[in-house]
């Protein structure tokens, strides 16, 4: 990383990390309730809680508050865990370049140790595996992981409540707003994970957190994983409430790959991305509206050619928590450029790390958020006993008619050839969980991808036909 980009990251945190002159107190009065939710990421999770005895009540407690040291309260260890069990059935994947049904099992296993040493001090390890069992084919890299890290990193904080930060170093999960660029890949069975270092502080009403990581290649065997010397990926992600349950995250990114592949060929990559994001969270006790809203821009250069490419994004919905079912009626309305191979410039948007299941079911098989426009409407209900029913339709077309479809993970799969057609397909789908308890849950999903007119010109375009059972167990 240039002496100039580290100077642009240490200046834009400066600039959105000062607080306001009339910054109010986040200060509360009356008792906290405990947060007893599993986080995605489970080192984000705080039993301290848990000190006073007469809080505990759940089978596992005993292992969230381990004391490390006699009348040390602040020195502790946590235990957690996570078992997922998966039947996943693909058909005609890509649309028919593998014309046959592909049935396998997955299963993911994930332990971690927390402990804190203090105030100041804090280590977190978390082991993960992940198997894959009857695909023909063998397993892809998100499929299968014997045994490795997940995290392990050491964390030094100056402590505080109310301004406060942490140097955080070693391999860790980066997951930030919508996950439409940072994700942890939560859908496949294997987790992406980085290593680095990161800075994580919050100062008055920010949040901001400073990182320069590489992410870890992903090996079958044990402890095989090692950083990825190809890419490397450094940013700024600050965020904060405003008014109203408003919320604002601003954010620059930047990335360099060794060898990156679009539709004009491959060459080195060098990438920077200025983004925000404007949302509001869904409505939870009255009838309300919520929002997602968010843009970036790229630039920076692809071997000879210039980068210049841009994404906005959009999720608006409606929540009725009075009526029975408790409805969430929402649409996305998605866009994000496509290139021109003629000119000297790249256009391809670079979804960089997103979310594992941007489009919901038959995420894993499907096109992803590169040169795409898509209107997604969607239907959540909740029948009670914890049963939610989730039904959509994603209808997908290209950006660009010069440029080809490529997965979540930003490859391509089906090239622009001579095909002047817009629309790639639509995809109806549902899902239905079943969130038996705090641990245990059950899911059903089914999606049907129906080939669109450039699919059909560019052949195979086949129906693409995916559904899958899933079960879990956390601690």
């Amino acid at each position: 990383m240039s002496l100039t980009r580290i100077l642009s990251i240490v200046a834009f945190a400066l600039l959105v990390g000062l607080p306001p002159v009339h910054a109010q107190s986040d200060q509360t009065s009356g008792a906290v309730i405990p947060d007893r939710n599993y986080q995605l990421l489970r080192g984000d999770e705080d039993w301290s809680f848990l000190r006073d005895p007469a809080l505990r009540q759940d089978l596992w407690d005993p292992i969230k508050y381990i004391p490390l040291r006699r009348n040390s309260p602040d020195w502790y260890l946590t235990i957690s865990g996570e078992g997922r069990e998966v039947w996943e059935q693909t058909g005609n994947n890509n649309w028919g370049e593998q014309p046959f049904w592909n049935n396998f099992f997955l299963e993911r296993y994930m332990l971690g140790f927390d402990a804190h040493y203090g105030k100041h001090f804090r280590t977190f390890v978390e082991f993960k595996s992940g198997l894959e069992s009857f695909r023909i084919g063998g397993p892809r890299p998100i499929d299968e992981k014997k045994l490795d890290f997940q995290n392990a990193f050491l964390d030094v904080g100056s402590g505080g409540e109310q301004n406060w930060v942490t140097l955080r170093v070693g391999v860790q999960e980066l997951e930030y707003g919508a996950g439409r660029l940072i994700d942890v890949r939560e859908g496949p069975n294997v987790r992406l994970s980085f290593i680095g270092f990161r800075i994580l502080s919050k100062v008055g009403s920010w949040r901001v957190d400073a990182f320069a990581v590489r992410p870890r290649e992903d090996n079958f065997g044990f402890f095989d994983d090692v950083p990825n010397h190809q890419v490397g990926f450094w940013g700024v992600y600050s965020t904060r409430p405003l008014s109203r349950g408003i919320s604002i995250d601003a954010y620059y990114l930047g990335l360099d790959r060794a060898q990156a592949t679009y539709e004009r060929g491959t060459a080195p990559e060098s990438r920077e991305t200025l983004g925000a994001r404007l949302w509001h969270p869904i409505a939870d006790k009255k009838p309300g509206w919520d929002f997602d809203y968010e843009g970036a821009w790229q630039f920076g250069s692809f071997g000879s050619a210039n980068i210049r490419a841009w994404t906005l994004a959009s999720d608006d919905g409606f929540r009725i928590p009075t009526w029975r079912l408790k409805p969430r009626f929402s649409v996305k309305a998605d866009i994000s450029s496509g290139d021109n191979p003629k000119t000297n410039t790249l256009r391809t948007f670079n979804a960089l790390f997103p979310i594992g299941n941007y489009f919901g079911v038959i995420a894993d098989t499907g096109p992803g958020p590169l040169n795409f426009i898509d209107v997604h409407p969607r239907v959540l209900t909740e029948w009670g006993h914890g049963v939610t029913l989730s039904t959509d339709w994603v209808f997908y077309w290209r950006q660009s008619l010069l440029d080809g479809v490529y997965n979540v993970p930003g490859t391509l799969i089906r090239a622009a050839g001579d095909s002047k057609a817009r629309f790639v397909g639509q995809r109806p789908g549902a899902e239905l969980r079943w969130q038996v308890d705090r641990h245990i849950w059950f899911q059903a999903d089914y999606g049907i991808f129906y080939a669109g007119k450039f699919l059909k010109q560019t052949q195979p375009g086949l129906n693409l036909n995916y559904w899958a059972l899933w079960a879990g167990y956390k601690f």
